[in-house]
C-alpha cells in the first residue's frame, strides 16, 4: 500500500508538470489547429534560462536566495514569452493559409532549431539546478513527499485555475473562443485575430517555462534535449484530454502522470524483473496509442467550434 501512494504522489507532481505543458499545445490547437511540436523546447529554454540566472546571481553572494530564484523565474518567462512571440510571428504567421503539413513541417524545424541553439549556448552535458530550496520531507501512510512536490502541485493547479478563469471569465478569454470559432467572423466583431493568437502563444510559452522550471527543480537537472521527451508526454497528455480542450488537457496531464508513474513502481514485479522502472515512458505513448484507436476524440472530447 506505501509504494501504491507513493506513485500516486510521484504521478500528481508529474502530471501537473505534463498539464501545464499540454495546455500550451491544446490553446494554439483550439485556435489554429496547429499542433505547435516546438512547444517541449520552450519548455527546455525556461529551465535552462532560470539555471543560467541563478548560477550568475547565487555565487555573487549580493542578492538573497529568494530574490535570485524570484528573479530566475522571472527572465526564463520573460525569454519564453518572447520566443513564443517570435515563434508564432516569424514560423507560423506566415503559413497560417497553408496546408497542415506544411505548418506542421515547420514546427519539426523549429523544434530542431531551438534544440541545436541551447546545445551551442549550454552545451551537451547536464546542467545542475542550484541547491536554493531546502528539500524537507514529510511522512503519510508510509509515503513521503517533499516540500518542493507540495509546491509544484499547488502552484500548478493555481496557475491551471487562473488560465480557466482568463478564458471563460475575461475578454481576452471571450475573444480567443471566438478567433477559434472562425477567426473572419471575430475580426467583423472587432476582435484582431492576430492579436488573439500572438497572446495564446505567449501564455502558453509562460506556462511552459514554469513547467521547465519545475521539472529542473525536481529533477535537479536539465538538459538540452529534455524539451523533446516532455513535448510528446504532454502532447499525448492532451490528446488523452481531448486536444483543444482545456479542461481536457488538464485532466490528461494528471492521469497519464499518474499512469506512468504507476507503471514504473510495478512493471518490474508484473513482469519478474525482465522490464525495469526506466521503460516508464513507454506508458505514456501506449496510453496515447489506446486512445487514438478506442477514443480519438479525447476523454472529455475535442473542442469543435468552441474550442478555448
Amino acid at each position: 500500500m506505501d509504494i501504491f501512494l507513493q506513485q500516486i504522489v510521484n504521478g500528481l507532481v508529474l502530471g501537473s508538470i505534463y498539464a501545464l505543458i499540454a495546455l500550451g499545445y491544446t490553446m494554439v490547437y483550439g485556435i489554429l489547429e496547429l499542433i505547435n511540436f516546438a512547444h517541449g523546447e520552450v519548455t527546455m529554454v525556461g529551465g535552462m534560462v532560470c539555471i543560467a540566472i541563478l548560477q550568475v546571481l547565487l555565487p555573487a553572494g549580493s542578492v538573497p536566495v529568494v530574490v535570485a530564484l524570484a528573479l530566475g523565474v522571472g527572465g526564463a518567462m520573460l525569454v519564453c514569452m518572447f520566443l513564443g512571440l517570435a515563434i508564432e510571428r516569424v514560423a507560423y504567421r506566415p503559413l497560417r493559409r497553408a496546408p497542415r503539413l506544411t505548418a506542421l513541417i515547420t514546427a519539426i524545424g523549429v523544434s530542431i532549431v531551438l534544440q541545436n541553439t541551447a546545445m551551442l549556448i549550454w552545451g551537451k552535458q547536464y546542467v545542475s539546478f542550484p541547491e536554493v530550496i531546502e528539500v524537507t520531507r514529510y511522512e503519510f501512510s508510509g509515503a513521503h513527499i517533499t516540500n518542493v512536490q507540495i509546491t509544484i502541485v499547488l502552484l500548478a493547479l493555481l496557475l491551471m485555475l487562473a488560465l480557466l478563469v482568463l478564458v471563460y471569465r475575461t475578454r481576452l478569454g471571450r475573444a480567443m473562443r471566438a478567433t477559434a470559432q472562425s477567426p473572419d467572423l471575430a475580426a467583423l466583431m472587432g476582435v484582431n485575430p492576430n492579436s488573439v493568437i500572438a497572446a495564446t502563444f505567449v501564455i502558453g510559452a509562460a506556462l511552459a517555462a514554469i513547467a521547465g522550471i519545475m521539472v529542473s527543480a525536481y529533477y535537479g537537472l536539465a538538459h538540452y534535449y529534455m524539451g523533446f521527451l516532455l513535448g510528446l508526454k504532454a502532447f499525448s497528455a492532451a490528446v488523452l484530454g481531448g486536444i483543444g480542450n482545456v479542461a481536457g488537457a488538464m485532466l490528461g496531464g494528471m492521469l497519464l502522470g499518474i499512469v506512468e508513474s504507476l507503471g514504473a513502481g510495478y512493471i518490474g514485479p508484473l513482469t519478474g524483473g525482465f522490464l525495469g522502472s526506466h521503460y516508464q515512458d513507454v506508458f505514456a505513448f501506449f496510453v496515447l496509442i489506446l486512445v487514438l484507436v478506442f477514443r480519438p476524440s479525447g476523454l472529455l472530447g475535442e473542442r469543435v467550434g468552441e474550442r478555448a
